[in-house]
């Protein structure tokens, strides 16, 4: 079978050291994470250019190697993952509180603009994913936001869950992306109706939930990306909207993609 990198997104543990982390990540069958480098966690961002290669190495002993960050755009930054050899700061385009998309998205582009110089002197790659909400939601909206981009300094982050909530089938969603595609998220949701029958106006709220309940096929998605010749890794945010199960459903959800790498990469 083709060799496949799974990675897990940290958010949910900021209070365990890095031997706790590493030792835990080794244990639920991970090889990478991504970290947030963010207030309170192990590394904080005033922190990271030294931080983020010391962190690195402490992992490294449990067999884990840090595949992305999600944090900021600053020099520092991007010199901390070179330090450590983090190929990819992932980030989110959110356009909360602004009154007109196209605007909001023309000075994403220039922000995006911005940065390239520093990707090419650090060989550090930013990963933008679209999200549910005020932002880039789907799939054409990302691609539209990095038309134009080099690749290799900005690329697309194809979420499963968002995609889904945003009305798209996987196949759809990954091959409007495919040219700038640099990383794939393995999550699952759907909308849940959060207003009681006795209501007169429905309301509906994103539910993020197991691989088998959410709105968007796995299968399809892994299919996809193996017979398109996908190299990247696979990210599992280990987002649960129920946060006392997430040990639990990680477990799961790793086992259940598993399975179907083994049988779509054999």
């Amino acid at each position: 079978m083709k060799r496949v990198i799974c990675s897990i997104f940290t958010k949910p543990w900021p209070r365990l050291s890095l031997d706790e982390l590493g030792s835990m990540v080794s244990r639920l069958g991970f090889e990478g994470i991504e970290f947030p480098v963010r207030p309170g966690f192990q590394v904080e961002p005033q922190d990271a250019e030294k931080g983020l290669p010391r962190a690195a190495e402490q992992l490294a002993a449990y067999g884990v190697k840090i595949t992305s960050v999600a944090g900021e755009l600053t020099e520092p930054f991007f010199a901390g993952c070179q330090a450590a050899q983090v190929p990819l700061i992932r980030i989110m385009a959110n356009f909360k509180g602004s009154k007109n998309y196209l605007e909001a998205e023309s000075d994403m582009r220039r922000t995006l603009d911005g940065i390239q110089p520093l990707c090419a002197k650090y060989g550090v790659q930013v990963g933008v994913q679209h999200h549910y909400g005020a932002g880039v939601f789907n799939s054409m909206e990302l691609r539209h936001l990095l038309e134009g981009f080099d690749k290799k300094y900005i690329g697309a982050i194809w979420d499963a869950a968002h995609s889904g909530l945003a009305g798209e089938d996987a196949a759809k969603g990954l091959s409007i992306v495919w040219d700038y595609l640099c990383l794939v998220n393995l999550k699952a949701a759907y909308y849940k109706r959060v207003t009681g029958p006795e209501s007169e106006a429905a309301r509906f709220k994103p539910y993020f939930t197991t691989a088998r309940y959410g709105n968007t096929d796995w299968e399809q998605a892994i299919t996809f990306c193996y017979e398109n010749g996908y190299e990247g890794n696979f990210c599992f945010p280990a987002e649960y909207t129920d946060e006392k199960g997430v040990l639990d459903y990680i477990t799961k959800d790793i086992a259940y993609a598993k399975g179907l790498f083994e049988k779509i990469y054999q």
